[in-house]
């Protein structure tokens, strides 16, 4: 088992905080990549922290292990907490994601989702994000698109 399900047994269905680092990955065309998961929602590549690991550990591993790509250097782009991003699961379980941005505009290899936790995997343009992509990923992309436009242009 690993840290979140120890910790589950631990407390039953208490609420927790839980890292979740995440990465937004740009293509040269400036496309965000983005994942749907088994619940047919889009999302950006990331997963949870583990004891012992860094955040960039967790989202090089999260990356690695859900898309088969490597990514290079990453730049932190925001932390995000709140009540917005309170979760309670079917099975009762509730927590409260912390989740680390990280940029990244280098990577290598081809998309292969595991179609064990990532179905697909597909770059979109910022202004042509899918509808069943996460509410709260969303409007971030929303918000942020002329961020991260701009970053991009600065890193080539």
């Amino acid at each position: 088992m690993g840290y979140v399900e120890d910790l589950r047994t631990l407390v039953g269905n208490q609420p927790f905080l839980l890292v979740r680092p995440s990465v937004a990955i740009l293509n040269e065309k400036g496309q965000i990549l983005l994942v749907k998961y088994q619940d047919q929602t889009w999302g950006i590549p990331g997963g949870l922290m583990e004891l012992g690991e860094t955040v960039e550990e967790c989202i090089r591993r999260e990356v690695k292990e859900e898309i088969n790509i490597e990514i290079g250097s990453v730049q932190l782009f925001g932390v995000y907490s709140g009540e917005k991003l309170y979760t309670k699961l079917k099975n009762g379980h509730e927590y409260y994601n912390i989740i680390i941005g990280y940029l990244c505009t280098e990577y290598n290899g081809q998309l292969k989702p595991d179609g064990n936790e990532v179905i697909e995997a597909e770059f979109f343009d910022l202004n042509k994000i899918p509808e069943k992509t996460d509410p709260y990923i969303k409007q971030k992309l929303e918000q942020l698109g002329p961020k991260l436009q701009f970053i991009l242009r600065a890193s080539q």
